[in-house]
């Protein structure tokens, strides 16, 4: 079962595992929206959760934003159609807050900055890439990052990882991983993206005569979650908090910068409420 965060009667806040889609999949594979749907009709947990109902209609499930699918971390979905659409002109006021961690191959110029660029999405594929302004079908995407931890692959001594706390300004497709490939430090375990490049000690080189290049491991899981929500909560606009720690894949082996990281954010937290 999807771990639960928090529920009442408007919303449903989740831990997304990577493999599963956020919104609902083609065919029979499993989705998020279907996985929480069978909890909330499911006649066992009728006592367990607010809504308390059980009929033949779907409960109703508002997807409000999306993660890709081999992407981890907290979402929030709305259980009826007038909260959908208060946390929809949320997100499109930017009153929605989203913080990403992920492990990139190599280590960014800067130890903090802020990446501005200009996507376009290729439908005829499902991928984005960085384009030039003057493309009429691009749009600016704008994230800030922070190195917090450089090490050498234990895996690979040659390669170096560096944790990157990713603070999400725009909501492009493919965003983040576009824009870290492009700047030549691409996600851990991206292989949509991560093809072309490879890593020698502590540079970066394109490798333009491949189609791929292995970073490591074969088979291994991209690192990027999604570890902070805070968005406003539909009913009473109190601003609602989420956070987790990733453990598996390669954020294994930063495991004590990661969670210092997450008790940093909720002292904040409880600061900002005093």
């Amino acid at each position: 079962m999807v771990p639960i965060l928090y529920e009442d009667k408007d919303i449903i806040v989740v831990q997304k595992p990577a493999g599963l889609e956020s919104q609902v999949s083609r065919g029979f594979a499993p989705d998020m929206v279907s996985e929480i749907r069978r909890y909330l009709h499911n006649p066992q947990d009728i006592h367990n959760h607010p809504q308390g109902v059980s009929t033949a209609q779907p409960p109703y499930v508002g997807v409000i934003h999306r993660l890709d699918k081999p992407v981890e971390g907290i979402m929030v979905y709305a259980l009826n159609q007038k909260s959908a659409a208060s946390l929809s002109a949320a997100l499109q006021a930017g009153k929605i807050k989203k913080s990403y961690l992920a492990v990139v191959c190599g280590k960014p110029v800067d130890k903090q900055g802020t990446y501005v660029d200009y996507l376009r999405h290729c439908k005829e594929n499902n991928t984005s890439k960085i384009v030039d302004k003057s493309d009429e079908n691009s749009k600016k995407a704008v994230l800030n990052y922070r190195v917090l931890e450089v090490i050498n692959n234990p895996k690979n001594q040659e390669q170096i990882l560096s944790l990157i706390d990713i603070e999400l300004l725009t909501g492009r497709h493919h965003q983040i991983r576009v824009q870290f490939a492009g700047h030549a430090t691409p996600l851990y375990g991206d292989e949509r993206y991560g093809g072309g490049l490879s890593t020698k000690s502590t540079t970066m080189t394109v490798d333009r005569g491949r189609k791929k290049s292995s970073f490591g491991d074969a088979h291994r899981p991209l690192a990027l979650c999604a570890r902070r929500l805070a968005f406003p909560h539909p009913s009473t606009g109190k601003i609602m908090e989420f956070s987790m720690v990733p453990s598996s894949g390669a954020f294994a082996w930063f495991p004590d910068r990661a969670r210092k990281l997450i008790s940093q954010s909720e002292c904040d937290k409880c600061h900002k409420e005093i």
